[in-house]
């Protein structure tokens, strides 16, 4: 884990409430893998708790890190204001991602909504040695244009739309059934809302498929000091921000949190 001050390359605005943004980095770039996590810090002194952000993406090669991002309250509203040349401190990464290191699979990675950021690493990483299949959704073709920023061509993708404005109308849930009882499946990873999550880790059981679920979204320190991000699973209680995010969903028992606390993410 890293500290280090960033600079901003760009700060864009996807559309709606989403934006991209990408940091030129040196440390954090070392040792960062997909489904891990970033503490953001914020500047202003009413919004002193770092945000916790997903790892969108890494190009080693030119030390960028990727984030993308919704703003949804103080925090992430100041992260959009934010302009090329601008330094923001970034401390990571942190948490546990996704098993990369596997060949010869056909894996799905299933993203739905803010679940689809960290699928950018991810299916680069799995990509190369295996047979990716990406089923995505979102609200509305506005909250999916992310997918404008992932190199797809080669990967075979399943997109879906609640209003029927891009892909299948529906939800990912539908495609992803058809998926597991037509073909041979090794693996399915999946982040998104936890509805979502528990759906596609009940189906992976259903088909006996491993599954991986990122619970990103639930913590509050980002460094285990708290217990915001506590979960009950099948070993005891364990904390999203140091044991996951990333946890093999036959471990997981219930991926609501068992203290209310304050939450930074996304606030």
């Amino acid at each position: 884990m890293f500290l280090e001050d960033c600079k901003v390359l760009e700060n864009i605005h996807i559309g709606g409430s989403y934006y991209l943004m990408k940091l030129k980095g040196e440390k954090v770039i070392e040792s960062s893998c997909a489904g891990q996590f970033f503490m953001l810090q914020c500047k202003n002194e009413a919004t002193l708790l770092r945000r916790p952000i997903s790892l969108h993406y890494i190009n080693r090669k030119e030390n960028v890190v990727e984030f993308y991002y919704e703003v949804k309250g103080k925090g992430t509203k100041e992260f959009s204001c934010l302009s090329e040349g601008d330094t923001i401190n970034i401390q990571g990464p942190l948490g546990h991602g996704f098993t990369t290191q596997v060949e010869e699979k056909t894996i799905v990675v299933v993203g739905g909504g803010m679940g689809i950021a960290p699928m950018k690493l991810l299916i680069e990483s799995l990509s190369e040695k295996n047979k990716v299949i990406f089923i995505c959704g979102g609200r509305n073709a506005e909250s999916i244009k992310i997918l404008e920023n992932m190199n797809l061509e080669n990967v075979e993708t399943i997109i879906t739309t609640d209003d029927g404005s891009v892909g299948i109308k529906g939800n990912v849930t539908i495609p992803l059934r058809e998926v597991l009882s037509e073909r041979k499946i090794d693996a399915v990873y999946t982040c998104g809302p936890h509805i979502m999550m528990e759906f596609v880790a009940k189906t992976a059981e259903e088909f006996g498929v491993y599954c991986e679920v990122s619970l990103e979204e639930r913590m509050a320190c980002g460094v285990k000091a708290c217990v915001g991000c506590s979960i009950l699973t099948n070993e005891g209680m364990k904390k999203v921000c140091h044991d996951g995010p990333v946890f093999d969903s036959r471990v997981v028992i219930d991926v609501n949190p068992k203290e209310t606390v304050p939450c930074s993410c996304g606030k």
